[in-house]
């Protein structure tokens, strides 16, 4: 099956990307402001490969944390005890994620609605059980350090400065430009997977599993198909976070890390591949704006979202193009009716 390349006309929102991504670093030049948005790019990059299995395939996950989790305590754990180097460990923790998934999607995915949601949420649960009674391995809940990112013999550490060409440049400089990279393969390996017949298929178990296989879709192999991809968009990035962080906690992999990332594809919109990168920079980046208000912060939080979805049902960046296209078809329409006149 042939996924298609770039088409210009159904991806206009990557040249965008791609331009905010290099100019931000340009707008600062403050090392906290690019530690937040390396952390934004790579989370972003995990929403937008759980989209995928949310927004177009319809099957919603509630342990999608464990996944992340996983790639993280993967990585460290061939890096940093067994001496592994940092791509190999990435590699074989994501071959480790995408059998899981396949093993765990299969009696899974038979499930529908809040069935399906509850034993997503269970298999998410034993994986932070695992992970927080296994000290021998993972540290417990303390948590374990990660050897920094190396390749070919080059080691990127956020702490470290670095001469490039000539030019001096700062470890979290580096990270950044490897996280915006990052998200900008993650969001165009999706479009073009939404814009194959693999994506189409997506879509039709979305809207009707008893239609779809009525015309043939073989409805199972697709979900079971697409949940493994997004396992491993969240394994890689798991692996990437861990080796930029330095240091992994069990809170990867909890129900709360889960709910914060089926929130940001609710926010910025199901099916918008754009508009969950928009949820996830968005839901990181609110507590930061409220932390001066203290013991009004959570508050705030949870009203912010609460008035985005009661008036923004269909998340952010959909209802936003819907309502700029109906301004336009108004003025459109007025155009019209002052040249009749």
């Amino acid at each position: 099956m042939v996924i298609p390349r770039w088409i210009p006309g159904k991806v206009s929102g990557m040249p965008l990307l791609i331009a905010v991504l290099l100019l931000f670093p340009l707008t600062t030049g403050n090392e906290f402001h690019l530690d937040i948005a390396t952390q934004m790019a790579l989370i972003a990059a995990t929403v937008v490969g759980l989209n995928l299995l949310v927004g177009y395939a319809g099957q919603v996950s509630l342990g999608h944390a464990a996944f992340f989790a996983i790639g993280a305590y993967g990585s460290a754990v061939l890096t940093s005890t067994y001496g592994w180097s940092a791509v190999p460990a990435l590699l074989g923790s994501a071959a480790l994620v995408a059998a899981i998934a396949w093993l765990f999607g299969r009696p899974l995915l038979r499930l529908k609605g809040h069935y399906l949601s509850m034993a997503t949420l269970g298999f998410g649960i034993i994986v932070a059980i695992v992970i927080n009674n296994e000290g021998w391995l993972t540290g417990g809940p303390d948590g374990m350090a990660v050897a920094p990112f190396s390749i070919f013999g080059f080691e990127l550490s956020v702490f470290d400065d670095y001469t490039l060409w000539g030019v001096e440049v700062t470890g979290a400089l580096l990270w950044y430009v490897v996280a915006a990279f990052l998200l900008v393969v993650a969001v165009w390996i999706a479009l073009n997977i939404i814009d194959s017949p693999i994506g189409r298929a997506l879509r039709a178990v979305h809207g009707s599993e008893v239609a779809a296989r009525v015309v043939g879709v073989d409805t199972a192999h697709y979900k079971l198909m697409i949940f493994v991809v997004s396992a491993i968009y969240a394994s890689v990035m798991g692996s990437f976070y861990a080796h930029y962080t330095g240091f992994i906690t069990p809170e990867l992999a909890t129900f709360e890390h889960s709910i914060e990332l089926i929130t940001m594809v609710v926010l910025g919109g199901m099916g918008s591949t754009f508009g969950v990168i928009i949820g996830a920079v968005l839901l990181l980046l609110l507590p930061q704006l409220l932390a001066d208000f203290q013991q009004y912060e959570m508050l705030l939080f949870g009203l912010i979202l609460m008035l985005t979805m009661i008036f923004m049902p269909k998340g952010l960046l959909p209802t936003l193009c819907q309502l700029f296209t109906r301004v336009l078809d108004r003025s459109r329409l007025s155009a019209r009716r002052r040249d009749e006149t």
